[in-house]
């Protein structure tokens, strides 16, 4: 066998072996729920009748820690006035790219059509949301 085709079969070997992982990350990526119907995340974001406020984070981010107790008061404060959803970055990392996140927390602030409205990174405190919401003309009050 010459040179070349020993070439030939080594190339050949490299490229199969490359698809063979590609597809078996992809398969691995499937099971764990890493990739799957992408556009699920988006459309749940911004599907709803109330503005929306969605955090998104991770569990033990520490700054995202901070913002569960803002986030959770608004959720009962505001209930059927303001949707509030946390998503976990690190459980869901199809989410992160999805939305386009860089730094957590992010928060993103939908109206009620489902159009951003504007985008916070880091801690923001309740107050501040609130004077977000009032900014855009949506003026909340506690159910």
């Amino acid at each position: 066998m010459g040179k070349t085709a020993k070439i030939y079969i080594l190339i050949s070997l490299v490229i199969i072996v490359g698809i063979l992982l590609i597809l078996k990350e992809n398969n691995r990526d499937s099971e764990t729920g890493k990739t799957g119907n992408t556009g699920q995340v988006m459309e749940e974001g911004r599907s709803g009748s109330l503005p929306k406020l969605i955090d998104i984070g991770a569990d033990k981010c520490i700054p995202c820690k901070m913002m569960a107790p803002t986030l959770d008061e608004l959720r009962k404060e505001y209930e059927g006035k303001l949707e509030v959803v946390f998503i976990d970055v690190w459980k869901n990392p199809a989410a992160g790219k999805e939305f386009g996140i860089k730094i957590i927390p992010t928060q993103i602030f939908f109206d009620a059509s489902g159009k951003e409205l504007y985008r916070h990174q880091g801690f923001i405190s309740k107050e501040d949301i609130l004077l977000q919401w009032k900014k855009f003309g949506i003026n909340l009050k506690p159910s």
